[in-house]
């Protein structure tokens, strides 16, 4: 395996956007930063250093959690790309996917295609395909195939 080099970053930064002061994502999770959930309140604020420290260490994070779950070889963009998808919805929910089975099995096609396969979430109480989770897993299915 190869070292990332934070090959997904650039991924999670677009695709999470970056705001300073807490929300709720469409999900209804307060959130902030780019993306962060843990112990974040509505009202709470950060400033820009804090959001890019914070960007970085999650990531790290994400990428030992992938790590840990893989049997087989990846570039480090295939990297990047799990750890993109692992950023947004958990280590646990790559873990237990189809994608990680296939590629863990050697199928770096078929995994690269389960990409699409994650842009629900639940709004209201009710599973929806979100526009921004479509388009976020085409980019992470193309830099993992690159």
């Amino acid at each position: 395996m190869e070292t990332s080099f934070r090959a997904g970053l650039g991924l999670v930064k677009t695709f999470e956007g970056c705001k300073l002061t807490a929300y709720l994502c469409p999900a209804g999770v307060p959130t902030i930063g780019y993306g962060r959930t843990r112990g974040v309140k509505l009202g709470q604020q950060i400033t820009q250093v804090q959001a890019d420290t914070w960007v970085g260490q999650e990531y790290d994070e994400f990428e030992a959690a992938v790590r840990k779950l893989l049997r087989v070889p990846v570039s480090a963009n295939q990297l990047g790309a799990l750890v993109s998808f692992a950023y947004n919805l958990g280590s646990g929910a790559l873990a237990g996917s189809t994608l990680l089975r296939k590629l863990n099995a050697g199928n770096y096609k078929g995994a690269a295609a389960q990409f699409a396969s994650w842009d629900k979430a639940r709004v209201n109480g009710v599973l929806r395909a979100l526009p921004g989770l479509t388009k976020r897993r085409a980019a992470e299915a193309a830099l993992f195939l690159k």
